[in-house]
């Protein structure tokens, strides 16, 4: 996309300070614990003053700009809408889960934003693990790679609703001749495919892996009474399967909270066409590892991760289940964060894909 000088100067004086801004709430949503949150929010201060000034500053965008402007301006009043939910929740001493309401925004932020990285070399930046931030030719190659209906951000309803329906993300470097991983992100309690997507796709991007981010059938996942939500799970893997090259010796199922639950409910299920399993901040009883089979327990890959801070599902939970299941035979990888409170912690996700990377084919599913 060729700028001016005088182009570029717009742009960069509202894209700068909505990236440090987006990094900022990121930080916040990772490290949320009701005990510290009025610590957290004076430690963050006004860290979204620069960015305020610079929508308030910026007039409306020329005609040919208006491609980029206006989704920056568009994901700025999305990320400040974040920050004045937050500053509500603090000034009225209110329920921490209007926090996790308030932060709902920045997901609107990043699906506003992301469809720039084909366009903005920071923007395709930002959405790359950081630690693959230098490399240049992987920056390169998403640049170059040409616009396809078959790659990108997608969405699958169910019916025309959302419930049932899935959220897909296909790397844009996909290329039909080698076999893909698959990451399938259970979202919590009260989330949505839709929502929990943003969790994941830096990870699956850097790292090249197909994504996808489907909404429970009802309120939430199907832990008590019928399950609807087993048998979509499994329509949808093999939709994407029959749409896309995917290796399957490498398919994850994890969530988070009711989403990590799930993971237990529905991945030690004897059928579960799942190889690893990565439950995060998870309710567990003793009875989901009764009530497993015992030939699909063993040895399956299951990596647990669990916060020492949890305020939800305290962490002798995932304590227990680590002991269950490793006594019924599965291969237990078990991870306690000792500051992580009832949050997805967005940095593990690189470490998961690269445990599944090693332990492939360990269990011996196809």
């Amino acid at each position: 996309m060729s700028m001016t000088e005088a182009d570029e100067e717009a742009v960069q004086g509202v894209l700068m300070p909505l990236l440090r801004t987006l990094e900022m709430l990121r930080f916040i949503a990772r490290h949320v614990h009701p005990p510290q949150f009025e610590e957290l929010m004076a430690n963050v201060g006004q860290s979204d003053g620069e960015l305020r000034s610079a929508l308030a500053k910026q007039s409306a965008w020329p005609a040919h700009l208006s491609g980029v402007g206006l989704p920056l301006e568009q994901a700025g009043k999305a990320v400040l809408e974040a920050f004045d939910g937050l500053r509500r929740i603090l000034k009225d001493a209110g329920d921490i889960r209007g926090v996790y309401r308030a932060l709902r925004s920045v997901p609107d932020a990043l699906q506003t934003l992301y469809p720039l990285a084909k366009l903005v070399p920071q923007v395709n930046r930002f959405f790359l693990d950081p630690s693959r931030r230098s490399d240049t030719a992987l920056q390169q190659q998403f640049l170059d790679a040409p616009v396809s209906d078959r790659s990108g951000v997608m969405q699958f309803d169910a019916n025309g609703k959302e419930r049932g329906g899935f959220w897909l993300y296909v790397p844009e470097t996909y290329v039909p001749d080698r076999a893909w991983p698959v990451v399938m992100a259970l979202h919590g309690g009260s989330g949505s495919g839709r929502l929990f997507l943003w969790s994941w796709l830096r990870d699956a991007r850097s790292k090249g892996a197909i994504l996808i981010a489907p909404t429970a059938v009802g309120r939430t996942w199907a832990l008590m009474g019928a399950d609807a939500d087993t048998p979509n799970l499994a329509r949808i893997l093999e939709f994407v399967r029959s749409k896309w090259n995917v290796d399957a010796s490498r398919l994850l199922l994890t969530g988070m909270s009711d989403g990590g639950t799930f993971t237990y409910v529905s991945g030690l299920e004897a059928g579960s066409p799942f190889t690893h399993l990565a439950p995060v901040a998870a309710a567990f009883h003793a009875m989901l590892g009764q009530m497993a089979d015992a030939e699909r327990l063993r040895g399956l890959p299951i990596h647990m991760v669990h916060g020492a801070l949890d305020w939800m599902f305290p962490v002798e939970l995932a304590r227990q289940a680590r002991d269950v299941l490793s006594e019924a035979g599965a291969a237990v990888t078990y991870r306690e964060l000792d500051d992580l409170s009832h949050t997805y912690p967005t940095e593990i996700n690189a470490g998961l894909l690269s445990w599944m990377d090693m332990s492939a084919g360990s269990h011996g599913r196809s």
